[in-house]
């Protein structure tokens, strides 16, 4: 007999009607097709599950993620949220969902994850991770911070920011884009280090290889390290900050191979004609 499948529910807090009746459809339909229910949101609770589900935007999704990093399940969105670039599905699709998800029928895909270590002056050690950015901000909104940057143990640049972006290929879609850094494709192994307002002549993106090591040393100010814009990190004047590849990866689950490009081009809504095409068209 085949061992009944589990699904662990990540549901977008700040629950609208629409998002509550869809959370109630789904977990009838999961349960009508055989599947265990898990609604605790806990590590505990999704311990032996198979998949983690999460039904809101791309805040719930990195939530989902951290229960699914944890209990090495693959993590499925249906976007209720503005953009769900990550998401594998939209509301309408939830009965299908549910028969590919009773069935098994997803693909796993890996994401590279960023390990952050702040060393503080003193000697003592933080960790942390993030799937989609570390953002080293400025603590006090009246000052910048002031950073020396480097890759493997040789500095690059010194310069002043609002803050400093050190990304994945996933979160090249999120704050990276919005701070003018390059997207990247996910199954391009990279890390990106993009300044944002930086006040320097050398203050372009930086992408190096996955094996590389990204420092950034605190000059003057503090700052505090926001990864994922969930867990945050204090780094007072004098820390060292460094990024590596993690070492351990978020599982996405997928059901369609749509192509990156595509995906792109939907969530972003990016023009794909050029100019002459659109005057003819007039």
């Amino acid at each position: 007999m085949d061992k009944q499948r589990k699904v662990s529910f990540v549901v977008n807090r700040t629950m609208s009607a629409e998002l509550s009746r869809s959370v109630e459809q789904a977990q009838e339909l999961l349960t009508e097709l055989g599947v265990a229910i898990d609604t605790s949101e806990t590590y505990a609770g999704a311990a032996d599950s198979d998949l983690i589900l999460v039904l809101g935007g791309d805040g719930t999704l990195l939530r989902g993620s951290e229960i699914g990093r944890a209990v090495h399940a693959p993590v499925m969105a249906i976007n209720y949220g503005h953009m769900g670039f990550l998401s594998e599905a939209d509301p309408a699709d939830l009965p299908t969902v549910a028969k590919r998800i009773a069935a098994g029928d997803w693909r796993v895909e890996k994401r590279m994850t960023i390990d952050i270590q702040v060393i503080y002056p003193d000697g003592k050690v933080a960790w942390n991770w993030a799937l989609n950015e570390a953002s080293i901000e400025k603590g006090d909104h009246a000052r910048l911070i002031e950073v020396s940057v480097g890759v493997d143990g040789s500095e690059i640049s010194a310069y002043k920011a609002d803050s400093i972006l050190l990304s994945t290929p996933t979160g090249s879609t999120a704050y990276n884009f919005s701070a003018g850094g390059p997207v990247v494709w996910p199954d391009v192994d990279a890390m990106v280090m993009t300044p944002v307002a930086a006040h320097a002549l050398f203050t372009r993106p930086l992408v190096v290889s996955p094996d590389s090591i990204l420092e950034v040393r605190l000059l003057r100010e503090g700052a505090k390290v926001w990864c994922d814009g969930r867990r945050s990190v204090e780094a007072p004047s004098g820390a060292v900050l460094r990024a590596v590849r993690g070492a351990q990866p978020v599982l996405l689950a997928r059901l369609s191979d749509v192509p990156f490009s595509a995906r792109l081009v939907t969530r972003f809504q990016l023009p794909v004609r050029g100019w002459s095409q659109m005057e003819g068209r007039r």
